[in-house]
């Protein structure tokens, strides 16, 4: 689910993470037509393209993820990914609620996006999802070029500051 999310998310500080519809051709390319309207919405900060996802919990995820109304975060069903949403939508004032996620490379990305600290991305076991963390929460995009996940670095393009 957590590399499902950060293709779909990321991870991601809700309102000032996309860099506008100059990179959404980014997401063009990405192959799981869920992910490809989540890094839409979120590029260019339009919920619409999350209307056709077709999870509910990744719908409502994506929803506050674009808008930066982090409401939608409240629909969701699994805890782990409502508490992220919390965090990541809820920027600075909902990085509280990213201490309760179980998985730690989760709960990292979701600090270093609420609170824009890159340094926690840096606990990220995994290279490609530290480097997309790395890039949404500040390190603009050059960290996104190590990503080997071309759907993941083609999402990192799209979102990172």
């Amino acid at each position: 689910m957590l590399h499902r999310l950060l293709v779909i998310r990321a991870c991601v500080a809700v309102v000032s993470l996309g860099s506008g519809s100059a990179w959404a051709s980014d997401c063009e390319s990405i192959r799981d037509s869920d992910a490809r309207n989540h890094c839409r919405a979120v590029a260019k900060k339009d919920k619409s393209a999350c209307e056709s996802i077709k999870d509910s919990d990744l719908r409502n995820y994506c929803r506050a993820e674009a808008s930066g109304d982090k409401s939608a975060c409240e629909s969701i069903r699994d805890s782990n990914l409502r508490n992220q949403c919390r965090g990541v939508a809820g920027g600075k004032s909902g990085s509280s609620a990213c201490e309760s996620i179980q998985d730690s490379d989760a709960r990292n990305h979701c600090r270093a996006v609420s609170k824009g600290e890159k340094s926690a991305c840096e606990s990220i076991r995994d290279s490609d999802k530290r480097n997309f963390c790395r890039a949404v929460a500040g390190g603009g995009r050059s960290a996104c070029e190590s990503i080997k996940d071309s759907d993941l670095r083609n999402r990192c393009r799209a979102q990172a500051r």
